[in-house]
Formats: C-alpha cells, sequence, structure tokens
C-alpha cells in the first residue's frame, strides 16, 4: 500500500479516533519514558506518539521520527505541537526501517508501531534497531495480527473474500506470532508481551473500524475479481447495522532490550 497524500491524511484522521489514542497511552505506558532519555519512533506517522513521548523526556532529552513516507513527514512537521512545557525537541527525518540514518548506540528507546508488518527482511530491520540501541536499551513493537479478526457483516462470503483481499496490503499480516523468535534471533531479551484488542460495538465515524473501512475501500477494488460495487455493498451493509456493527481485532506489544 502506497502511503501517498491521500492515504496519509487518513492514517492521521484515524489516529485521533479514541482507539488509538488509547492504544499510545498503552505505548507510553509500557515504553515507560524517563526523563532524560533519547527516543526513536521508527514509521512516525502523522507525529503524535513522538511528540506524546517528548513530554515525557523533557527537555533534557531527545526524540526523533523516522518514516518512509514524505506526505506522512509533511503532516508531522506540519502539525502544531501540544503546548506541553518542556518537552524534548523532536525532529522528523526519512528514513528506512532497515537502513536508519543514524549511529550506533544513539537511542535509550526505540518504538515501532505497525511497521514490521510491512517490511520485507524483519530480521534485518530488528538488527538495525538493535544497532541504534544503546546496551539495555529497550524497544517496544506493536503489530496487528490479522487473522484475530471478528467483523460481522451481512454477507459472510463476501467479508472474507474482501478480507483475503485485504491481507495483501501487507508482507506479513500475522507477523506477531513470529516476533518472538524474531527478537531472540537479533539479539534481544523479551521482557514483556501484551495484547492490546480494539473492539467497536454500534457502528460510529469516529472509530478505528470506521476508518479502515476507508482504507479497505481503497485498496481492494480491482483485485481478485472484487469490483468497485462489490466493495461499496460490503461497505453500506456494514454501516447499515447500526447498533448491530461488530468489530474487534488484536494487536500485540512486545518490549525486549538489547
Amino acid at each position: 500500500m502506497r502511503f501517498d497524500e491521500a492515504t496519509s491524511r487518513r492514517v492521521a484522521a484515524t489516529y485521533t479516533t479514541p482507539d488509538i489514542v488509547a492504544q499510545r497511552a498503552a505505548i507510553r505506558a509500557a515504553l515507560n519514558p524517563a526523563p532524560g532519555e533519547r527516543v526513536l519512533d521508527i514509521g512516525s506517522g502523522p507525529g503524535y506518539l513522538a511528540r506524546e513521548l517528548a513530554a515525557l523526556v523533557g527537555p533534557g532529552g531527545t526524540v526523533h521520527g523516522v518514516d518512509i513516507s514524505e506526505s506522512m513527514l509533511e503532516i508531522a512537521r506540519s502539525t502544531e505541537p501540544q503546548a506541553v512545557p518542556g518537552s524534548a525537541p523532536v525532529e522528523f527525518v526519512e528514513g528506512e526501517a532497515n537502513a536508519l540514518p543514524f549511529p550506533a548506540g544513539s537511542f535509550d528507546a526505540v518504538t515501532v508501531t505497525q511497521v514490521y508488518e510491512y517490511v520485507t527482511d524483519v530480521a534485518a530491520a530488528l538488527t538495525e534497531a538493535r544497532r541504534v540501541l544503546r546496551p539495555g536499551g529497550r524497544l517496544l513493537v506493536l503489530d496487528t495480527d490479522w487473522d484475530s479478526i471478528v467483523w460481522r457483516s451481512g454477507d459472510p462470503d463476501r467479508m472474507r473474500r474482501v478480507l483475503t483481499t485485504w491481507d495483501r496490503h501487507l508482507v506479513d499480516p500475522y507477523l506477531p506470532r513470529r516476533l518472538s523468535g524474531l527478537l531472540a534471533g537479533a539479539g534481544f531479551t523479551v521482557t514483556q508481551r501484551a495484547v492490546l484488542p480494539l473492539l467497536n460495538a454500534g457502528y460510529r465515524a469516529d472509530t478505528y473500524s470506521a476508518g479502515l473501512i476507508a482504507f479497505i475501500s481503497a485498496f481492494v477494488p480491482g483485485r481478485d475479481g472484487l469490483t468497485a460495487d462489490d466493495v461499496t455493498a460490503w461497505a453500506d451493509d456494514l454501516r447499515e447495522l447500526r447498533d448491530d456493527y461488530f468489530f474487534s481485532l488484536n494487536r500485540y506489544l512486545f518490549v525486549a532490550t538489547a
């Protein structure tokens, strides 16, 4: 999936939903950054997490965000930071997860949210994350296992077809089940694992899954025999469920030390 300007704007909107705001709170709690720490956010997107981390590490710390998408970087750089006195400076730079533009040992903590499932060589990307961490530094990874999705539909067969095609936007839609071994192989010691469920009961426009409908509707038509009319009917069916709408998806959080 290409993170062009339109897609990046959709991502930024989704990141303001209560679901993802709560997810960022869980990430901050698990990472538990201390004042003065140097933090890197890989795949920083619209920059919300990076700026929140900057408020926690304070003026003695630093926060860098790195993203492959210039559209995402433009959004992050143009977003007005929250008026939190004493926040660390935040810098957003272009870069890839397997070729980070920083010297070895640059950071005390690294966060990677919904990124590695797009990466072809996750082992190499984890090795790169370990390179930029100081000895004993912390890596936090969060990714989705798309096999965990539960989504009510008036046409279950069409739902299966749409979701099977949607899986194609990722390199590995089931990455979390492999992450323990991959982290160990890169020299990390896993210290925490947790599941972060997303649950939307009753259709509301300000939810993660409502935003997901738009992403899927943009990606799926023309693939695997699914037409634009098929996907429009799929999306309309979901919205028309109203109070009977139901969506659940699991994301998995790992914290590991270098």
